[in-house]
């Protein structure tokens, strides 16, 4: 690579290669998802540079796919993507120096894998009292997350657009989600409320504007903080939260 590139945004796009398996077939799955909802092409490709969040892309193809309210679509991937929120507020003390401009540029390429990442980076340059050029190692990272997946994102709308129709490929949706789901069920109140979402989800499927996800989600959310807070996250009755951790493997998003 040019020495003249920065060693830190180097580091960060070392770094993020291992990640690249499991971002390259969720961006397919993104791509090929668009067009089997009925969205074109470009809609597609649009909604993925302007989301940038796979679980979120993902739920609101399937919104528009079917017909459900604009609002709704925008509601759903606002609460999908709240947790970006908590990772603003614990990175930002990192970023306080650069330019307004700088900070909204790396808002925008936020995904869980950058965020893990360059915190970590930047906690340890701490401890160790060293110190890493910012934003470099976060956008090595960032950028390459969002190369990789609108490049994917791309080859999967062009492998759709050439699929039968009779070979109907809407499955992909549901599996990418259960293969997101089953490793962040990992405690009593993730498993409750994943139960209780999906319960919810599905008695709600007959609401106006298809609103059952989006009334399953928040009422998931709330049964697991109700658990947590109960003390069964953590198996000892004593109230605290449990050690558990969530990622979206392609979020970015």
């Amino acid at each position: 690579m040019d020495s003249r590139v920065p060693p830190d945004l180097r580091d960060g796009i070392r770094d993020t290669l291992p990640l690249l398996l499991g971002i390259v077939p969720f961006a397919l799955v993104a791509g090929v998802a668009g067009v089997e909802a009925g969205l074109t092409p470009l809609q597609t490709v649009g909604l993925s540079v302007v989301v940038f969040a796979g679980a979120s892309q993902l739920a609101a193809i399937d919104l528009l796919g079917r017909d459900a309210a604009l609002g709704v679509v925008v509601l759903t991937v606002v609460v999908v993507n709240l947790r970006m929120l908590m990772y603003s507020a614990s990175i930002a003390p990192y970023f306080r120096d650069l330019s307004a401009r700088v900070r909204a540029g790396c808002a925008y390429v936020l995904t869980d894998q950058a965020y893990a990442l360059a915190l970590a980076r930047y906690v340890g340059d701490r401890d160790r009292g060293t110190s890493t050029r910012r934003p470099y190692y976060y956008l090595g990272v960032a950028l390459t997350l969002w190369i990789v997946w609108q490049a994917g994102t791309v080859v999967g709308v062009v492998f759709g657009a050439a699929v039968p129709d009779s070979w109907r490929l809407g499955f992909a949706v549901p599996l990418v989600f259960l293969a997101l789901l089953v490793p962040a069920v990992s405690d009593a109140p993730s498993l409750g409320a994943a139960v209780v979402a999906g319960a919810v989800a599905v008695l709600g499927a007959g609401l106006p504007f298809n609103a059952g996800l989006i009334v399953g989600a928040v009422v998931g959310v709330a049964t697991g903080i109700a658990l947590d807070e109960s003390g069964l996250g953590n198996g000892d009755g004593s109230g605290g939260g449990g050690d558990g951790t969530d990622s979206d493997p392609a979020e970015g998003h």
